[in-house]
C-alpha cells in the first residue's frame, strides 16, 4: 500500500487569484473540481502526475517558506520570459540572500510565496519539466519518510541532503538538511490520496513516523517526522 501525491497545495487568502497567477505563469489549465479537496486545482502538466492546489486560509505568512518551486529554463531568453511573465501577473523580485551574481531569479507570488526561476543548463533538473523541483528545508529522515510514503525512489542522498522523484519522472522533491528554518505560519504542503483503505494507510504512515492530528469530512490531517502538516484525502 502507498499514497499518491494528489496536489502540492497553497493556503491562500484569495485562492482564485493565486490560481490565476500560477496558471498564467506556467501556462496551466484548470483541473476538474474535486469536492473532497475543498479548493481550486490546476493540472501540473508534469510526469509526476500531481495537481497544484489552492485552498482558502485566513492565516498570514510571517517568514520565508521552508519549501518553494524551482522552475526550469530551456535558454536565457526562456528564463527572462518566465520572469517577465510572472512579474506582469503580480510577482515581485525579492532578496533572500542570493547575492547580485546569482544566475537564478528569486521571486515571490502575489501572496508572498517564494519561487526561483533557474538558469538553463542545470543538470540536476534536466528532464524534470517546467516545475523542476519542490525544494524543501528538512532532514534526511524526512526525505526517507516521503520516499517510503509515496514509493518514489531516492535520486540523491548525500551529506544529509536527499531528493526523491516519481518512477514516471517529473518534479523532484528535495530536502536540504539542517539547520531548519523557522515556521512561517503558512506555507505550501502536500495532499495525498490513499491507494486503498484510507485508515489503513494512515496507520502505515504512523508506523513510518507520521503523527495524526485529527480528521474531518473524510480528510485526515497529519504531520511528517519534521512536523510539517499534510493531508490524506478520501476521494472514493
Amino acid at each position: 500500500m502507498s499514497s499518491r501525491l494528489f496536489s502540492i497545495s497553497f493556503d491562500a487568502q484569495d485562492p482564485e487569484r493565486l490560481a490565476e497567477f500560477w496558471a498564467g505563469t506556467l501556462g496551466l489549465g484548470r483541473a476538474e473540481e474535486v469536492p473532497a479537496y475543498g479548493g481550486v486545482t490546476l493540472l501540473s502538466g508534469n510526469d509526476a502526475g500531481y495537481r497544484i492546489g489552492f485552498r482558502h486560509s485566513a492565516a498570514r505568512k510571517t517568514d520565508q517558506n521552508r519549501l518553494h518551486f524551482d522552475l526550469t529554463s530551456s535558454s536565457a531568453q526562456d528564463q527572462e520570459e518566465t520572469v517577465a511573465r510572472a512579474l506582469g501577473l503580480g510577482a515581485q523580485r525579492i532578496d533572500i540572500g542570493q547575492g547580485p551574481d546569482a544566475a537564478h531569479a528569486v521571486l515571490a507570488d502575489p501572496e508572498g510565496n517564494e519561487f526561483c526561476v533557474i538558469e538553463p543548463g542545470n543538470n540536476f533538473l534536466a528532464g524534470c519539466g517546467r516545475i523542476g523541483a519542490l525544494a524543501c528545508d528538512g532532514s534526511q529522515a524526512v526525505g526517507y519518510f516521503w520516499s517510503e510514503t509515496l514509493a518514489w525512489p531516492l535520486v540523491w542522498d548525500q551529506d544529509e541532503e536527499t531528493a526523491i522523484q516519481s518512477p514516471d519522472g517529473g518534479t523532484k522533491i528535495t530536502w536540504g538538511g539542517p539547520p531548519r528554518m523557522p515556521d512561517p505560519g503558512r506555507e505550501p504542503h502536500l495532499d495525498l490520496v490513499a491507494d486503498g483503505d484510507q485508515e489503513a494507510e494512515v496507520e502505515r504512515l504512523i508506523g513510518l513516523g507520521a503523527k495524526r492530528l485529527g480528521a474531518t469530512d473524510g480528510v485526515v490531517l497529519m504531520t511528517d517526522p519534521d512536523g510539517n502538516e499534510f493531508r490524506v484525502l478520501a476521494l472514493h
